[in-house]
């Protein structure tokens, strides 16, 4: 069966080969089909082969690490999903929100971590940009706030359209901080459990210390607008919207250790991350529920090629990483093509 698995893998890969690299992990309460592997080269100018457990940038999948930090938090009666988020910023970011026109005693976290609030994003054309002429600048989430503002009021009262931001989660990583009385990156690591779940190359790059058993970062690339992740300052995209560097094998344990319901041990609370906030959207808090090929399952995607899902009905969790964003559409056809392995065997089993 895993023999299937590294040929499903070398056969994507062959076929896509632009892709530089692909890593790919599965993580399912049935052990016999745990499995992870990476194929390529980690960074193009090197030749150096992409290892099975190199970390990567993984962008915004930190929002579904971000949103299950602010329900532990709300598991522990320090927060109220429904609460404003006003009394709970600090008073600069507060006073900012409001004098751009934001009703913060009307915006929820709920909104927050649903992207429902209706705050304009800073992530935009002008703002890649900006990147893109100062890659090396060293941005704060405070500019990054500043930079949404000036992008104008409000796009809608909170509760009336999805707007996908990643200034919602910079807004909740600054709530993190403040109730937990730590640097949000400390809070999540230690209100999640990390080291509990093994989680040992999983950190805030730059903001936490490098693992000692890490080697070097694999090289993300963009090969549209030129980028190479080495290139580029991470704080452009460090402060909760992203920011986590992890690789497909961690990830995959973080969201299967989650459903699992040992982080958050509230199946309730738990099964309000998957519930779509608003009709018209898929994104619950920190997840999208999504139809993978007719099945239910819960994901996330990150800019630089990174995707992991949940599948309940098999009880497993897929996470890939494509080094070249450009390629990232094979994730997905990677992802179908190891669930029809499983599938199979599944099926052979019985």
């Amino acid at each position: 069966m895993l023999d299937q698995f590294k040929g499903t893998l070398d056969s994507t890969f062959h076929s896509h080969p632009k892709a530089i690299g692909i890593q790919v992990a599965i993580v399912a309460n049935d052990p016999s089909l745990n499995w992870n592997s990476a194929v390529g080269f980690s960074s193009v100018k090197k030749k150096e082969a992409f290892g099975d457990y190199q970390a990567c940038l993984i962008a915004s999948n930190t929002k579904t690490y971000v949103a299950a930090t602010v329900l532990k938090l709300v598991e522990l009666d320090q927060l109220k999903l429904d609460d404003p988020i006003g009394s709970l910023l600090s008073e600069g970011t507060r006073n900012l929100l409001e004098e751009t026109g934001y009703k913060t005693d009307l915006i929820s976290i709920r909104n927050l971590l649903s992207h429902s609030s209706g705050i304009r994003d800073y992530v935009d054309i002008h703002y890649l940009d900006l990147v893109n002429q100062d890659p090396q600048y060293v941005w704060s989430r405070d500019e990054q706030v500043e930079l949404a503002m000036q992008a104008g009021g409000p796009l809608a009262p909170p509760n009336q359209v999805f707007q996908y931001g990643d200034i919602n989660y910079l807004l909740a990583t600054e709530i993190i901080e403040r109730v937990y009385e730590k640097p949000f990156y400390t809070a999540i690591r230690e209100l999640l459990g990390f080291e509990e779940l093994g989680l040992k190359s999983s950190w805030f790059y730059p903001l936490e210390a490098y693992p000692a058993e890490q080697g070097s970062l694999a090289h993300q690339y963009w090969a549209e607008a030129n980028w190479d992740s080495d290139t580029i300052n991470p704080s452009w995209d460090l402060f909760g919207g992203g920011g986590l560097a992890s690789n497909a094998s961690e990830m995959a344990i973080f969201y299967q250790k989650l459903f699992s319901a040992a982080i958050i041990r509230d199946t309730n609370l738990l099964a309000e991350m998957t519930e779509p906030v608003l009709p018209e959207s898929n994104y619950g808090l920190g997840l999208r529920r999504i139809s993978f090929y007719g099945r239910t399952a819960y994901y996330h995607g990150g800019f630089w090629g990174t995707d992991v899902m949940y599948l309940p009905d098999y009880q497993l969790s897929i996470a890939v990483v494509c080094l070249e964003k450009d390629q990232r559409d094979l994730n997905a056809e990677l992802s179908e093509a190891l669930v029809l392995r499983i599938e199979a065997y599944l099926r052979s089993s019985k």
